[in-house]
């Protein structure tokens, strides 16, 4: 089983400094979540521009001895911008979507459900928004492109790698049923067979536009 670490940040320096540390550990890869406050612009996110990303991810890989993934924000107004300045920082993979911006409100108080006013949507309810920009990224950059945002079985698993996901992820779907990592799995392999499909690669960007 591979271990990849998220890794989260206030500044530039976190990152690095938290990077520099776990390059020395028995991990297989780190993935860079850009959509934390950077406390030195105002608390904008890093992954909201294009700026951001560049520079977080390019003082990262200068220190990271491990393959990096950088995790994009859905909530950019071009994920392709966002996407290629990862790959021109030194990312060796970029994968998305993170969450997309929501907020509730009880009507009887009057206030904010989350004590934060805002806070990160996912689940079933992201996920063609997420197919979208996964299709616009794989074409827009060279790198590996990971798809997660409302997996819950194999078949949304294929429209991501359809889609031109080398890879997907999974990860609210865990907290309604535990096993829809083994059933994702199977799922995908149940539509290779009647589909003709060898290898799980070969699903990777086969969609016929």
């Amino acid at each position: 089983t591979a271990v990849i670490v998220n890794v989260a940040g206030n500044t530039v320096d976190d990152y690095r400094a938290i990077v520099e540390i776990l390059s020395g550990a028995d991990i297989d890869a780190i993935e860079l979540n850009v959509s934390c406050p950077n406390v030195k612009e105002g608390c904008l996110l890093f992954g909201s521009t294009a700026k951001g990303v560049f520079e977080v991810t390019g003082v990262v890989r200068k220190v990271c001895k491990k393959p990096l993934i950088v995790k994009l924000s859905p909530n950019v107004t071009d994920i392709t911008e966002i996407a290629k300045a990862a790959e021109d920082a030194g990312a060796d993979c970029v994968s998305l979507i993170n969450t997309l911006l929501g907020m509730s409100i009880d009507i009887e108080t009057r206030k904010p459900v989350l004590a934060n006013v805002m806070g990160g949507l996912s689940g079933p309810a992201v996920k063609p928004v997420a197919v979208r920009m996964v299709y616009e990224t794989a074409k827009a950059v060279r790198i590996p492109v990971i798809g997660m945002g409302g997996i819950s079985n194999g078949n949304d698993a294929v429209e991501f790698m359809l889609a031109g996901a080398s890879a997907v992820m999974v990860g609210t779907a865990g907290f309604v049923n535990p096993n829809v990592w083994v059933e994702t799995i199977q799922g995908i392999e149940q539509y290779m067979k009647e589909n003709g499909f060898e290898k799980a690669a070969d699903l990777t960007g086969a969609l016929i536009v």
